[in-house]
């Protein structure tokens, strides 16, 4: 099948989606877009690019997509349970190794997070640290900041942790 790309200008910048007409492989924030190789979104990339923008306009809460995750049984592990952080929620990285199973795999489960390939879509910008505060996120701690603000405002929350 054949590889596309297209481009998603956010509220916070460009963003990145990969894939065929079948599935989404990846979606990832980048600094610029090459629009020269934007190729018109069909299938399953267009799916991506409607969802995406329904998320920012505060109309659409969890998303259906064909997701093709390409990692280790473990990495896999970990997307999988950032899929069950409810909309406008977090959990801490202590809190998503004991949904793993052991506590000690906390180190682990931040790295394996830090790899999602699919951000926004695998809500990794969910899971803070055990104090409350925002670490790491692939995409900045800006983005993370924004994304989790946006959730709790749609939700009617004031959110509390920042």
């Amino acid at each position: 099948m054949e590889q596309r790309n297209s481009y998603y200008l956010s509220p916070i910048g460009w963003i990145l989606i990969e894939g065929t007409y079948e599935f989404i492989d990846s979606i990832k924030f980048v600094e610029e877009a090459d629009i020269s190789v934007n190729i018109e979104p069909t299938g399953a990339i267009a799916n991506c690019l409607r969802q995406l923008e329904q998320y920012f306009n505060g109309t659409l809460k969890a998303f259906e997509l064909p997701l093709r995750k390409k990692g280790t049984p473990f990495q896999m592990n970990v997307w999988d349970e950032l899929l069950e952080i409810p909309y406008g929620e977090t959990i801490s990285y202590l809190q998503l190794a004991k949904r793993l199973g052991d506590e000690k795999v906390i180190r682990a489960a931040a790295s394996a997070n830090g790899k999602n390939p699919m951000a926004i879509v695998v809500p990794c910008h969910r899971v803070i640290g055990s104090d409350g505060r925002l670490t790491g996120y692939a995409g900045g701690l800006k983005r993370k900041q924004f994304l989790l603000d946006h959730e709790a405002k749609v939700c009617g929350k004031f959110n509390k942790l920042f």
